[in-house]
């Protein structure tokens, strides 16, 4: 009789075991799947999102924030946007400064980013908004550290258009995803040594910045994971962007071309 009560106990004790087994199994595999929701939503909040305005003017948005590059257009060309947290502006050109289209804009929140050249020709109204990045400077906002980095010409014929340190092309560090936008530039040795550039946006446009072979030549030496062509419009041609990516992917396929509209009310 005793041995008989001592199995049922026992077989009891085995039952109890295996459902508190696997009910921590359970527990396990539901913490998991929360943990991978968890990751999933982080890794989607920390895409970031490229929207091509027109020629030098685009919109990202990361973390909730949204940066404006070189605003132009009006405030139209910026429909259906989220107003701006940050403003980068590149050179004096009325390709990457407009003055009309900061008015235009709810700017009341924006920080902005300028080099002195583009400061010096803003509106009062913009002064308490405005950081000054010299080449080499750097400055953080809203976790993204934003760096200065030289843009101009290298060609005799050219060197008036774009002088050494009056413009900046900036890198944006995304914790750690870095985002380089050239500016009006040549293949400088600059950005030549660039290191570890996640996305890169080359200008190509003569004869104000470089020719398609010279900027495919840059791309090649610093290695970028991904380029985007941008800035392409020229006088009195376009850069041929197809051949663009065509000396990037012989010269190094593992770097990706990503072709975005910058021109939407044109063919090309």
């Amino acid at each position: 009789m005793k041995i008989k009560r001592s199995i049922i106990c026992l077989l009891i004790s085995l039952t109890f075991l295996s459902c508190k087994e696997k009910s921590k199994s359970d527990a396990v595999a539901i913490e998991e799947k929360i943990e991978e929701s968890d990751k999933s939503k982080r890794t989607e909040h920390k895409d970031l999102q490229i929207i091509p305005i027109e020629h030098a003017t685009a919109v990202l948005k990361w973390e909730g924030v949204t940066i404006y590059i070189d605003p132009t257009g009006g405030a139209s060309a910026f429909e259906g946007q989220d107003i701006p947290d940050l403003i980068l502006i590149t050179d004096i050109h009325g390709d990457h400064l407009s003055i009309e289209t900061l008015k235009a804009l709810n700017t009341s929140k924006a920080k902005i980013i300028a080099p002195k050249a583009v400061a010096d020709q803003l509106a009062k109204e913009f002064a308490n908004q405005v950081d000054v990045l010299a080449n080499g400077e750097s400055k953080e906002h809203f976790g993204i550290i934003i760096e200065a980095v030289p843009m101009y010409n290298l060609r005799e014929e050219a060197k008036d258009f774009h002088v050494k340190g009056r413009g900046n092309g900036y890198i944006l560090n995304f914790n750690e995803q870095r985002v380089y936008f050239s500016g009006d530039t040549e293949d400088i040795p600059e950005m030549r040594s660039l290191i570890n550039i996640d996305k890169a946006f080359i200008c190509m446009n003569l004869p104000y910045t470089m020719k398609v072979e010279s900027a495919a030549s840059a791309v090649l030496d610093f290695k970028p994971k991904q380029v985007y062509p941008y800035h392409f419009r020229g006088r009195p041609e376009v850069s041929d962007v197809s051949n663009f990516k065509k000396l990037i992917n012989e010269g190094n396929p593992n770097i990706e071309v990503v072709q975005l509209d910058w021109y939407p009310n044109e063919d090309y």
